[in-house]
């Protein structure tokens, strides 16, 4: 992922080097483009221009393998009684991305030629591995990235043959979510989303995110979690209990919802921490309390007081909030009510901290490719599939590299104001 910390090469982008004017002739490329055209070959498809360069490219770089491994040419007279020698070739078709090429690969008497390019038993090229991935990630099925490669290739690949090459991710996945973590970061932001799983029967299955900002101003996804049944203060206490075990020792600030007994629970880990309930988690859930036509008027009312320049200030406007509209709503006023002593904290700080904490939207944007790869899939047959799927999904994240720049430069201000605000507790994590 990109903007996370920790690199997985199953999913990595394989970015092609570019060769230098040297090695590529012009005039030769045109003259095998205007050849093709000439007696009426295809550069792309089945048996065009591409797939036979392929073809020759890799049997050109096969018979140098051998060739290495023998210690001599082919047809040299210095292989005479050297006591291994070439022992003809065998066919084999490979899956590209130009499609499938068949291409014939040279054998020793001995059998002990080890070919690098292609080796045994490998019927893919890692392009084509890497193209299942990025698909995979992007919420595509297993029958749809089969329907893809046979459609656009031409290539027959199974849906079995594609479930093998996305578990190989999980290998990855277990030592990125095991991964040591810095000392101390500046705000970790938690959420949780929902995945369908078949387990005897569909139900919901939470799945837990945490997501921190470097003292450097990166992106840290800083793990995946699969619970049972809805989301719990309790399961969140042992996520957190384990990221700590990782090496974290201190956290400025924890961004949450407004779960009940989660603060209880950050408290427990890092005393020192804290817990801001995100402001757009509690206007989501007042609205669900109100009518329809109310919710333009109990917006503005509620605005002044989550923009209030102090604490007593922000309390004065919920007073009249509550003058307002207690007596028609009266479960919005006790939803602000117990949710005030975690609502309030981030107002002590400036706008630059207040900007970036008082919503979860930093981990929103991962929760919504987390989502869109999930939707697509409708239900997973188990837990390890789901973990699979958004896993992909965020380690697929910014592949350009771009979101990086924008978020690091985004969360510069931001965290030389907690420099000041939380004086000394960043500078261990620059050591």
């Amino acid at each position: 992922m990109s903007d996370v910390i920790a690199s997985v090469e199953a999913v990595e982008e394989v970015r092609p080097v570019e060769l230098s004017a040297d090695l590529l002739d012009d005039q030769l490329i045109g003259q095998l483009v205007d050849r093709a055209r000439a007696s009426g070959l295809q550069l792309t498809g089945e048996g065009g221009l591409l797939q036979q360069l392929t073809k020759r490219v890799l049997e050109s770089a096969l018979e140098g393998e051998i060739t290495d491994h023998l210690g001599y040419e082919k047809h040299d007279r210095a292989g005479a009684g050297s006591g291994n020698s070439r022992n003809g070739v065998r066919a084999k078709t490979v899956l590209t991305d130009v499609g499938p090429v068949e291409i014939e690969v040279p054998r020793d008497r001995e059998g002990s030629f080890e070919p690098q390019i292609v080796k045994k038993r490998q019927r893919r090229l890692t392009g084509v591995d890497e193209m299942v991935l990025s698909l995979s990630a992007r919420g595509l099925t297993h029958g749809d990235i089969s329907a893809h490669l046979a459609e656009v290739y031409g290539a027959s690949v199974s849906k079995s043959t594609i479930s093998t090459i996305t578990d190989k991710v999980m290998d990855g996945m277990a030592e990125w979510q095991n991964r040591p973590l810095d000392l101390v970061y500046p705000v970790i932001f938690i959420d949780c989303i929902h995945v369908k799983v078949r387990d005897g029967q569909v139900a919901n299955r939470p799945i837990y995110v945490a997501l921190a900002v470097t003292v450097d101003g990166t992106r840290d996804i800083l793990g995946l979690w699969a619970g049972d049944g809805g989301e719990g203060a309790k399961y969140w206490l042992q996520v957190l209990t384990e990221i700590k075990n990782r090496g974290v020792e201190d956290v400025c600030m924890v961004v949450c919802d407004g779960l009940k007994g989660l603060p209880d629970a950050i408290s427990t880990v890092w005393p020192q921490a804290i817990t801001q309930t995100c402001v757009v988690h509690l206007m989501r859930a007042s609205f669900r309390y109100a009518a329809r036509q109310d919710w333009d008027k109990i917006s503005r009312t509620l605005k002044p007081i989550y923009t209030a320049p102090t604490a007593d200030a922000a309390e004065e406007r919920f007073l009249e909030f509550q003058e307002e509209w207690g007596a028609k709503y009266p479960a919005i006023v006790r939803l602000w009510s117990n949710a005030w002593a975690e609502f309030v904290p981030f107002l002590q700080f400036d706008a630059e901290i207040r900007r970036v904490v008082c919503t979860t939207n930093a981990i929103e944007s991962v929760n919504a490719r987390i989502r869109k790869a999930v939707r697509a899939r409708g239900h997973f047959p188990n837990e390890a599939a789901a973990l699979k799927c958004v896993y992909m999904a965020v380690m697929s994240l910014d592949p350009t590299g771009q979101g990086r720049k924008r978020w690091t430069m985004r969360w510069k201000p931001a965290l030389q104001a907690f420099d000041i605000a939380f004086d000394g507790r960043l500078s261990v994590g620059r050591r």
